[in-house]
């Protein structure tokens, strides 16, 4: 089993080192190219700047084999700027231009909706698949779930708000969980949604190791 950060811009590091605790170091990896993504099982959208990360996928000639793979079921955990990217659609933010979405995840997100950088907080999130109580929730500068469609359900919640999604395969999450001590959260990704995507025998191994709208972007964008 092998998981793929892609590496543009933003939690790069944070992502990888939190899988690092689950799966062998070897087997998480940085995506740049389309055969970095051809060889990954499973492939994060970290959080960062949207914008920022839009462009330079549609630059490198990414956002159309993204597109693709995730349309055939290629697992995704998407977390804040992530989830920002793979929304089925935006509503428009007041600071800024909105970057285009991949439209897989049928979610509407409004971008930086928790306010500015200073307002930055941490909080407990209920996550209905992980067990051991909530999860420690980084929230920065993180768009907002306005409404969740019949395709995705609500997996994670701080008090009443939705702040997590899956689908099938896709996970988003408003919060940054590699910015979290907890691995809970990429151990649960790693043995529910990407080891339930494949066979056994293409995962045993891995497991074993450790406990338990679709537009090109054409233009560059400004947060």
């Amino acid at each position: 089993m092998k998981v793929g950060v892609l590496a543009f811009q933003g939690d790069v590091p944070e992502h990888v080192a939190a899988f690092a605790r689950v799966l062998p170091r070897e087997d998480v990896v940085t995506v740049l190219t389309k055969a970095d993504l051809e060889s990954v099982d499973a492939v994060v959208l970290p959080g960062g700047e949207s914008t920022t990360i839009a462009d330079r996928l549609g630059h490198a000639g990414l956002w159309t084999p993204l597109h693709e793979r995730l349309a055939r079921g290629l697992p995704l955990l998407a977390t804040c700027a992530g989830l920002i990217l793979v929304a089925r659609a935006l509503q428009p933010s007041p600071r800024g231009r909105d970057p285009p979405t991949l439209g897989l995840l049928d979610v509407v997100v409004r971008r930086n909706d928790y306010g500015s950088q200073r307002e930055s907080f941490e909080g407990p999130v209920s996550f209905d698949d992980l067990p051991g109580g909530p999860f420690p929730g980084v929230f920065i500068r993180a768009p907002r779930i306005l409404s969740v469609g019949p395709g995705a359900r609500a997996i994670a919640h701080r008090g009443e708000e939705v702040v997590g999604v899956r689908s099938g395969r896709i996970v988003g999450l408003t919060f940054h969980p590699e910015l979290a001590p907890d691995p809970r959260l990429h151990e649960w990704f790693v043995n529910e949604v990407v080891a339930g995507a494949y066979p056994k025998s293409a995962h045993a191994s891995a497991t074993a190791t450790k406990s338990p709208s679709t537009r090109e972007p054409t233009t560059a964008h400004t947060k």
